[in-house]
């Protein structure tokens, strides 16, 4: 899947939405971290702020990024998708279609900012 055929990518955390979510989950961060599910979480957003590196390429790449937290997901598109994928997870939307860019799998193996910014870079050049 080229850059040209990518309309976005969708980002989706396997954590709920929510102020007393994102508490428990800065919690459990804190209390926990070898137990903390949501692997893009810990590699895009510290305890309680943004990881610097990863906004930094957030605010600019050109790619259109749009990031939802499962449930958030699940609302809005699984009348048409339906829940056929385990999170945390990045998918691509090419001709209205979504389509598994970074699986959960791999997801989990990605050990930081940099190293998923390189596989994204990587993969809409291909």
């Amino acid at each position: 899947m080229k850059d040209s055929d990518i309309e976005k990518l969708v980002f989706i955390y396997n954590a709920d939405s929510g102020l007393k979510n994102a508490l428990l989950d800065s919690a459990h961060k804190i209390l926990n971290p070898s137990t903390y599910n949501c692997n893009l979480c810990d590699i895009t957003f510290g305890v309680f702020t943004e990881n610097k590196i990863w906004k930094r390429f957030r605010e600019e790449t050109d790619l259109e990024m749009e990031f939802l937290h499962k449930d958030e997901y699940k609302k809005q598109y699984a009348s048409k998708f339906g829940n056929k994928f385990s999170f945390p997870i990045i998918l691509a939307q090419s001709n209205g279609e979504l389509q598994v860019f970074v699986s959960t799998e791999e997801m989990n193996t990605i050990e930081d900012a940099r190293s998923l910014i390189r596989l994204i870079e990587k993969r809409i050049r291909a």
